[in-house]
């Protein structure tokens, strides 16, 4: 062949790289359109009863319909909420027949401990964003601190006496709580507890000083035991319009710990649609809705990518965060 003539061309090697490309993409494209074909499991990393609990019940309900399919509810409790995040990291098939609750611990996790147990940036399939929590201040109802200024007052007339429970060491409302002091330069106590209902129950009983943590202090609130100081929602709540926001009170926070749903990392992306796209329909469902609206739980949806955008955004703030305040929890 002379110089510079051009290599032969082969009639039949542009089909064949077509031929080659969609038989790739073919077995991906049936196991998408073929899904799901049996109950996906729906790991719940905290006991049965809570708010998280109630409020993915409730889409799993809804979602099973429209998948044709039975999404069944398993609990997983312990570790921090972590065990669904555990199960999907080593040992689950990516497949989208297994999916948990995706919250901010799970995200926090690695930072607190020397051998970290999964990487939140490549460790998950994100599929989509749901809603959160509202946080907030309570003092038992006898106390004298009557409003936020009050408690700010008593914290720095004595330092590093005042308490506050929450549900646990480097929660997302502990973490919040130091930002706060910070801020604010106080010094505040932090009394752990293994559940928000029991921080509740210690301040109505005059154990501790405050509770600075998601609604289980709500029945004491309305039911008189305790007095609300302020929430950490972009806008007052609902259900206690006559609290402020820290927002309101010169603090520019908000603090809902959004969670969402995941799976294990290497899901097909048209499984992953399969399964935002039901997930969004039970979301916006006006049952899901009331049950986020007894628990005064945000609405919060991001799709896919938003979802996992976000994630990545706010690796970087938890691993600052542990490092700042060196947390550890080994």
């Amino acid at each position: 062949m002379p110089p510079g003539s051009p290599a032969p061309r082969h009639p039949w090697s542009r089909r064949a790289a077509l031929g080659l490309a969609a038989g790739l993409a073919a077995p991906a494209l049936v196991r998408a359109q073929a899904f799901p074909d049996r109950p996906i499991r729906l790991i719940v990393p905290w006991p049965p009863g809570g708010s998280a609990d109630a409020q993915l019940r409730s889409m799993a309900e809804i979602a099973g319909r429209r998948l044709g399919q039975t999404i069944v509810v398993e609990n997983r409790s312990g570790a921090s909420g972590t065990l669904g995040a555990q199960y999907l990291a080593t040992q689950a098939r990516p497949d989208g027949y297994t999916v948990t609750q995706m919250h901010l611990g799970i995200v926090r996790r690695p930072y607190l401990l020397r051998t970290p147990p999964w990487d939140p940036a490549t460790d998950f399939t994100y599929i989509i964003g749901l809603t959160g929590w509202l946080f907030g201040v309570a003092v038992k109802s006898s106390s004298p601190i009557r409003d936020w200024a009050g408690y700010l007052a008593t914290a720095r007339a004595r330092p590093g006496t005042l308490t506050y429970s929450t549900s646990g060491i480097a929660t997302t409302n502990h973490l919040a709580m130091e930002e706060i002091a910070s801020r604010e330069k106080v010094e505040l106590v932090h009394v752990p507890y293994r559940a928000s209902n029991e921080g509740a129950t210690a301040v109505a009983a005059g154990q501790v000083d405050s509770i600075a943590d998601s609604s289980a202090w709500a029945p004491l609130v309305e039911g008189g035991q305790l007095r609300l100081l302020c929430v950490w929602s972009a806008e007052r709540a609902a259900r206690y319009p006559d609290v402020p926001t820290l927002r309101e009170l010169g603090i520019d926070m908000v603090v809902t710990s959004p969670y969402g749903l995941a799976g294990p990392k290497g899901m097909d992306p048209g499984v992953v649609r399969i399964l935002h796209d039901a997930f969004k329909e039970a979301l916006f469902d006006p049952a899901n809705a009331a049950v986020r609206a007894n628990f005064d739980m945000p609405l919060q949806y991001l799709d896919s990518e938003q979802y996992r955008a976000f994630i990545l955004q706010r690796i970087d703030y938890e691993r600052r965060m542990a490092e700042r305040l060196q947390l550890r929890l080994d």
